[in-house]
């Protein structure tokens, strides 16, 4: 039997002392001295510690970039210039006629035209852009494989997949007309021997047959096939748009803009996969433009030059009249001139009578766009008042001459007002033929459509480093979610300052731990401080030793109990490899594997579990067939025995309590291995019967709520936590952090 060791009782007055007065000033150091938000190197740290996950993301997000430039297609642009002039007649002289042709059109109204239904209509009439045809590939693999293939003749299927286009097909569908209620809706063309195909609706019901170079009609349906080259059983799509459709489908690519303020020089853009296409439909967009812009103009010309021919023959035979009246007076009279006062009158009336008709063939033109309250009419309106007034004047005076010379005077006005306004209709009427001749619209092309040699947009090395970058993004945000969610302990200092326990070791992660557990090697292979005695976790471990030493110079009992808040937290491997390290200074060690449910330390040291403890409480073994031997000659381990069905009332049993007191007298240190807290009462059962106890945390494993609620369970119990052991710590991160909390873990010898 192994006998106690005395202790000095005159040092568990004064040790104690010092160290609770270090363990208080503890926090306090962590509170002056911690940082405020994130350091920088902890940010490395963390990006180090989840770097397989930002590697592949980012070469998830590569693999889509290079996917993107495999199937898309490239997108090509189209450029051309228009000049919007001010409207003007051909010829200098022809300005006179400028009111009658309409105001000056602005550039704004010019881009709505050019957007208009009216003209996209036509071109999409004429280029046939409301038929899509094409063939059908297979997603993403088919579009690649299609887009690279450069063969005369259509390709072989690959997979077995003949229905679909694998590169080298061509359709070309002159004309297809379909029921209403199928516009819109995505028919397919399955190619046969010889150019014959079908054709099936959006539920897969055939409604036409016929052959490539043949119209074929059937049914409100009818098609004609210009072109047709495919292996038999090749799939296309087809499809007949609607009027807006296509024109939606052309607007969304199809850009106006003006080139400068106020130059009135549009600049049209036109987007698309087909270089040669856009091309084409750019040019007529600006054709049609131009073309309805001459039609419109020449329709102006013609319009009035109909009005003044319904009123020269009226204007003539006003003419005629007047002369023949003018005549037979004078002939009936004889000869009778007009003497110089008369003259100057008839003179001063013709052109009272001319000012006046051409104000009234100006306000009749401004009553087509004004109200006649509007300030231009009024004014128009005052004229004609004041040469009213005038005229009136003038037939006063007129009214004094003889009767021989008023009736000459009168007659002779209204010859020469009806040759006047019948001559400068004439002459209008003319100039309008000579206008309607020449007319060349109020635009013109500066630039015809040239389409851009490289697509538009980034390049494939641009289009992969953005995918990179997007995937880094993406594996930051996902790493932020990650750490947002896991509200764990990762320091030992936040249990320190929140719960106000010390924090006696903080064991780093082993890799050399994690080896002998993977391997399950027992006996000597299963105890780190035995196999790398160097470990920085078992260097961890005997700073513990040192701590503990001091911890329990007060404590009434020898025995040490190891437990943690739920299963996995390394309390088996912090209880043999701390009485390892205890027996290596010929301690008298011995651990008391206590977990009756889950216990595996025979595993751990190679020994059988029974006789064990559940033997010892049931009066079955004594305590020396209980006591296995291990490696160490100073260190004995307990194992659990047979598994109990009732294993808390089974540690409540008084030969329980006598069995850690046997063991307390006849070794230095009992270490008790405890299951947890929170799933069991065991553990709040043994701590009665033990010196002290540690609390074992995981670093990244658990919340400080829930080691805070297991410090109180065991308080509840009468069981006061004498600190804890934060375990696992991954060191790697503390090599980035600066300061106070860049904790050092390594120092070995060196030779």
């Amino acid at each position: 039997m192994y006998k106690d060791r005395s202790r000095p009782a005159a040092s568990a007055k004064t040790v104690p002392g010092m160290n609770a007065a270090a363990t208080q000033a503890l926090p306090t150091l962590s509170s002056e001295d911690a940082d405020e938000g994130l350091a920088l190197g902890e940010i490395i740290a963390v990006l180090i510690d989840y770097r397989w996950l930002i590697a592949a993301i980012s070469l998830l997000a590569l693999a889509i970039g290079l996917a993107w430039l495999l199937v898309v297609k490239p997108v090509y642009r189209a450029d051309g210039l228009l000049q919007v002039e001010e409207k003007s007649s051909g010829v200098g002289s022809l300005k006179a006629l400028q009111p009658l042709l309409g105001d000056d059109t602005t550039v704004s109204a010019e881009i709505e035209i050019l957007g208009s239904r009216m003209v996209l209509g036509r071109v999409v009439t004429k280029l046939k852009l409301d038929i899509i045809a094409k063939p059908r590939t297979l997603p993403l693999l088919g579009s690649a494989v299609a887009k690279r293939y450069e063969g005369d003749e259509p390709n072989s299927p690959w997979l077995g997949l003949s229905s679909f286009a694998w590169g080298g097909e061509r359709i070309q569908v002159d004309s297809l007309d379909v029921p209403q209620v199928q516009l819109d809706q995505l028919h397919t063309l399955i190619a046969g021997e010889g150019g014959a195909f079908e054709v099936f609706d959006d539920d897969d019901q055939l409604v036409l047959k016929g052959k490539a170079g043949t119209r074929a009609s059937n049914q409100g349906y009818a098609i004609f096939v210009a072109d047709l080259k495919a292996r038999p059983g090749t799939q296309f799509w087809l499809r007949k748009l609607s009027a807006e459709s296509a024109i939606d489908d052309l607007r969304r690519n199809y850009s106006v803009k003006e080139r400068g303020k106020k130059s009135g020089v549009l600049e049209l853009s036109l987007l698309g996969q087909d270089p040669a296409e856009i091309g084409l439909v750019l040019d007529d967009i600006q054709n049609t433009y131009v073309r309805q812009n001459v039609e419109r103009r020449s329709a102006e010309a013609e319009k009035t030059l109909k009005f003044l021919e319904t009123q020269l023959p009226a204007l003539k035979t006003q003419l005629d009249s007047a002369e023949a009246a003018y005549n037979n007076y004078r002939q009936s009279r004889g000869s009778l001139d007009l003497n110089l006062e008369t003259q100057a009158i008839l003179k001063s009336l013709v052109d009272v009578e001319n000012a006046a008709v051409l104000l009234k063939q100006e306000r009749d033109e401004l009553r087509q766009h004004f109200k006649p309250e509007h300030p231009r009419i009024e004014a128009m309106d005052n004229k004609l008042q004041r040469l009213d007034e005038r005229r009136k004047q003038f037939d006063a005076e007129v009214a004094r001459l003889p009767d021989t010379q008023q009736t000459v005077l009168r007659l002779a006005r209204d010859v020469e007002v009806s040759n006047r306004l019948y001559t400068e209709l004439l002459n209008t009427a003319q100039q309008l033929r000579v206008s309607k001749a020449g007319t060349v619209g109020d635009v013109r092309v500066i630039d015809v459509a040239a389409v851009a040699r490289k697509p538009v947009g980034a390049g494939p090395v641009a289009i992969l480093s953005i995918a990179l970058l997007l995937g880094l993004l993406i594996s930051m945000l996902v790493i932020w979610v990650l750490r947002s969610l896991r509200v764990v302990v990762e320091d030992p200092e936040i249990i320190e300052s929140q719960l106000g326990l010390p924090v006696y070791a903080t064991v780093p992660h082993s890799k050399a731990e994690v080896e002998l557990h993977r391997h399950g090697r027992g006996g000597t292979g299963g105890l780190l401080a035995v196999v790398d005695p160097e470990e920085d976790a078992v260097e961890s471990l005997r700073g513990l030793r040192t701590t503990l030493h001091f911890a329990l110079l007060d404590a009434q009992r020898n025995s040490l109990l190891i437990t943690g808040s739920s299963p996995g937290l390394g309390k088996s491997f912090v209880s043999k490899n701390l009485g390892a390290v205890l027996a290596q200074l010929d301690k008298r060690v011995v651990i008391v594997d206590a977990d009756l449910r889950r216990g595996h330390l025979h595993k751990e040291f190679d020994i059988e579990r029974s006789p064990g403890l559940s033997e010892y409480v049931a009066g079955q073994a004594s305590l020396e067939e209980i006591l296995k031997p291990t490696v160490l000659p100073t260190l004995r381990v307990v194992a659990t025995g047979q598994i109990p069905p009732n294993p808390s009332e089974l540690l409540m049993h008084p030969r329980f309590e006598v069995l850690l007191a046997e063991l307390a007298a006849n070794f230095d240190t009992v270490i008790v291995d405890a299951p947890p807290v929170l799933a069991v009462s065991d553990a709040a059962i043994i701590g009665r019967h033990v010196g002290a106890t540690l609390m074992i945390a995981r670093a990244g494993k658990h919340p400080i709520r829930e080691l805070e609620q297991a410090v109180k369970r065991l308080n509840q119990a009468g069981v006061q936590v004498k600190g804890f052991v934060f375990n696992d710590l991954n060191v790697s991160r503390q090599n980035y952090r600066y300061g106070y909390k860049g904790y050092v873990y390594r120092y070995s010898y060196k030779t």
